[in-house]
């Protein structure tokens, strides 16, 4: 993988923060404060900047025509939680701001803790209980 093209995604994705690369699974990790925000994968068609988008802000990356990644494992074809950055998001920062914005808080929901499950109270079964007869 090209440390360059990583180094100018990282200037790109810099309006969120000091971005890090990082090797990671033959690719690269972008991150911001230790969020992993945007990775760098080959899979398939050549190096491409995959942004991190949940459900609350996918249909933002599906209307900008942006691809999922998507790729074939072992036994299944299976997806992650990124898409491609637009095309035009490529040449600026300032094109670029508002995807890194949108990947950045996905991760800051990740993060955040979990609420708590509200659980019931299982019910009570109740206990059969015998009454002997008294003896006679």
């Amino acid at each position: 993988m090209n440390r360059q093209f990583a180094d100018y995604c990282c200037e790109l994705l810099s309006t969120q923060g000091p971005c890090v690369a990082k090797r990671m699974f033959g690719g690269w990790g972008i991150s911001v404060d230790g969020l992993t925000f945007a990775i760098i994968a080959d899979i398939g068609g050549g190096e491409k900047l995959w942004l991190k988008a949940d459900d609350a802000v996918r249909s933002h990356f599906e209307a900008a025509g942006c691809e999922r990644f998507v790729y074939v494992g072992k036994s299944k074809t299976a997806s992650m939680g990124y898409y491609t950055a637009p095309e035009d998001a490529m040449d600026s920062q300032d094109a670029m701001r508002p995807w890194a914005r949108l990947s950045l808080e996905c991760a800051l929901r990740a993060k955040a803790p979990k609420a708590p499950v509200q659980r019931t109270p299982a019910k009570k079964r109740a206990v059969k209980t015998t009454q002997k007869s008294p003896r006679a």
